[in-house]
């Protein structure tokens, strides 16, 4: 008899509840650094002061992580309480939060691929206003820099030509800058003190020589798609593992809601 009940007693899995409260406080802390550094950012812009310069939220990477690292404190806060102190209510509202976003993501998924060419030209419209705003923007300029120069080697959206639509590159602009490209868009070379002029007047049609030799004139898009052909398995298997995370995490959480609320029941008919 006192088997049966001490039995009776411990209902709640321990090694459901500290893997739910130990992955969550690892998802609390990345979203709690994600948050920190989208503020920093704000705070080294002055944006916080000058509200009007954020011509779009898209666009700004600050913001992304701001939001991105608030809601992923919510949710890793409501897991982690929720399995620490057996809450049901956190436990479903983190249920719930990563529910909706697995839908998101699935229903997002299946809308690219249903309408290719419409996200293409939403891919392409966004694109254009981070060449647009590339100067207005430090953040928004270094991460175009970053996948210009590191990650996809390419210039412009379709080619290096798109830059004509940067007010600074603009080959009417007075600037020194004028028909040229960023930086970014030059080829690495060996020397020890690189010329970060390299991309002045590349736009210019009188100059008729081979512009690939100087700079990547392969638009992102194109060297984008490429990317994702060759790197197909390891974006898939990420994917799919965030996927399994989601649905684990939702389980557990599930699991462990459903063992205290059994719990509970057992405690009041005891009484």
């Amino acid at each position: 008899m006192l088997r049966k009940r001490r039995q009776d007693v411990s209902e709640v899995s321990c090694v459901v509840k500290y893997l739910m409260f130990g992955f969550n406080v690892l998802f609390w802390l990345v979203g709690t650094g994600m948050c920190a550094i989208g503020l920093w950012a704000w705070t080294e812009k002055d944006t916080i002061n000058n509200i009007g310069r954020l011509t779009n939220v898209a666009l700004d990477p600050a913001m992304l992580f701001i939001i991105t690292g608030g809601v992923m404190f919510i949710i890793g806060f409501a897991g982690c309480v929720g399995a620490l102190r057996e809450n049901t209510t956190l436990l479903l509202f983190f249920c719930v939060c990563v529910g909706l976003i697995f839908a998101l993501e699935v229903a997002i998924g299946v809308l690219a691929f249903v309408y290719k060419d419409w996200v293409r030209d939403q891919i392409e419209s966004q694109l254009n206003n981070m060449i647009v705003n590339y100067r207005d923007d430090p953040d928004l300029q270094n991460l175009v820099d970053w996948v210009q120069k590191d990650w996809l080697k390419c210039c412009g959206i379709s080619g290096y030509r798109n830059w004509e639509n940067n007010l600074y590159f603009n080959c009417s602009s007075p600037g020194g800058e004028a028909c040229g490209v960023p930086f970014s868009c030059c080829r690495p070379t060996n020397e020890v003190i690189e010329n970060r002029h390299c991309g002045f007047d590349m736009m210019k049609t009188e100059h008729d020589f081979d512009r690939s030799i100087k700079i990547f004139t392969e638009g992102c898009i194109p060297a984008g798609e490429a990317w994702f052909e060759k790197n197909l398995i390891p974006v898939a298997s990420v994917t799919v593992g965030i996927a399994v995370l989601q649905i684990l995490g939702i389980c557990f959480a599930h699991n462990l809601r459903s063992d205290i609320k059994a719990q509970m029941a057992r405690w009041r008919h005891t009484r």
